[in-house]
């Protein structure tokens, strides 16, 4: 799809709630991302098989996927900025209670409440950013919000591996807990009411809100599209560390660089990545995005032992690849509900992503076999193949989705300019 106008400027304020959706996002991903290099340390400490490390960190996106469905019907009936901290504030003590326990049950427990609060972050973060930003500034808000992938793992997971390394693997979780109140302080200060959505006559029923989003057809497309995309990244994402130190024969000290220099390519290329998706085609990024990370992971998960910096440059590699997903899929899936459906639409739709990845990740600890704690893994290389054939398949999902959203575009071109037009005070 071709924007024609892809140079909207965005006023300041709206730089602040990039800002904060961003650093908001980064703690969550972090959260969420720190399970997988803590995976070997973690498998280790606690005596934990493949299976069991998979439903560790299954429990996360089962109860995310739960909490979206629950709070999709409720979530275009409140102030934006009102139900974004309180989720926020349940996310942050489900973090801290995943820094003070000490045995598998209570861990898949804290990661339970945990997701049960940070898995809807996203969804509402996104209906902000549909309410305060048209369609064609999306490319970009999109990669700037997605840097918070990258930052965790530039910042993030190398310092969370340090001092997991240095102390204890509770360590991350506490850190991540007070960074994460800090922000919250600040959305309570700085970021103003978004209520613009509760003046568009709505059904007072919650549940049949909810029933009536997920009987639209061309929603339905949406939510088909980003839980394949989930899939993908949740079958090969929690055995990284596992495969890398046993099957390429990575130290623990050499992950954080790993996952350091990786974490930089996404930093540069997430800004560039949301640029090029404005100015051209984004269903034309994200295929080419999508063969190249089909390409790398046939080609990365029937490696043996590696040199490092064959490794390093695999991780930059497959790292570009995602970015070139992730950020025009998102940013098109916005164009998808209507303004009145936004926020249940994301909800749904956040859920259905964190269900699909929790069932990719505990299917794959099934298929992943490891004899032993120091044994390489087996069968890593089949979840090569099962991710690309999804992601085939993710191709042809999307093309219906730019299809719906340029259609949707030229019969009602009002639907573009969302709340964008609203005046914003600068702050």
């Amino acid at each position: 799809m071709q924007n024609k106008n892809s140079t909207t400027p965005i006023t300041g304020y709206q730089k602040f709630v990039i800002f904060i959706l961003a650093i908001t996002q980064f703690t969550v991903i972090l959260d969420f991302m720190v399970m997988s290099p803590l995976g070997d340390i973690l498998m280790k400490s606690l005596g934990l098989t493949p299976s069991q490390f998979g439903i560790a960190v299954s429990a996360y996106a089962f109860s995310a996927g739960i909490s979206g469905l629950l709070t999709a019907g409720f979530a275009d009936k409140f102030d934006r900025k009102k139900l974004l901290l309180f989720f926020y504030i349940g996310f942050i003590l489900g973090t801290f209670l995943c820094g003070i326990v000490n045995t598998y049950i209570l861990l898949v427990a804290a990661r339970i409440i945990t997701g049960l609060f940070g898995g809807v972050i996203g969804s509402i973060s996104m209906a902000i950013v549909a309410d305060l930003f048209t369609l064609q500034q999306r490319g970009r808000v999109v990669g700037f919000l997605q840097m918070g992938f990258g930052a965790s793992q530039v910042l993030g997971i190398p310092v969370g591996l340090y001092l997991a390394d240095k102390w204890h693997w509770h360590t991350p979780f506490w850190l991540i807990g007070a960074m994460a109140a800090i922000i919250a302080t600040l959305i309570f200060l700085r970021l103003q009411p978004i209520t613009q959505h509760l003046k568009v006559k709505q059904e007072r029923n919650a549940f049949m809100h909810l029933w009536h989003t997920l009987r639209e057809r061309d929603y339905r497309i949406g939510f088909t599209a980003t839980a394949l995309l989930s899939i993908g990244g949740f079958m090969m994402m929690p055995f990284g560390t596992a495969f890398a130190v046993n099957n390429l024969k990575v130290t623990h000290e050499q992950l954080p660089l790993i996952y350091m220099v990786a974490g930089v390519s996404t930093l540069v290329f997430m800004p560039f990545i949301g640029r090029l998706s404005d100015k051209t085609s984004k269903l034309k990024i994200f295929s080419i995005a999508c063969l190249w990370v089909i390409a790398v992971a046939l080609t990365y998960t029937q490696l043996g032992p590696t040199p490092l910096w064959m490794v390093i440059g695999f991780n930059i590699l497959m790292m570009v690849g995602i970015t070139g997903r992730m950020v025009p899929s998102t940013a098109l899936v916005s164009g998808v509900p209507n303004m009145k459906d936004r926020g249940a639409f994301m909800s749904i739709n956040a859920s259905l992503q964190q269900i699909a990845g929790g069932i990719a990740a505990a299917f794959a600890g099934l298929i992943v076999v490891q004899q032993t704690q120091y044994t390489p893994l087996e069968h890593y290389d089949t979840i090569g193949y099962i991710v690309s054939a999804i992601t085939l398949i993710s191709i042809w999902l999307m093309y219906r989705v730019n299809k719906m959203v340029s259609r949707r575009a030229k019969q009602q071109p009002a639907l573009d300019q969302n709340f964008a037009d609203v005046p914003v005070q600068e702050i």
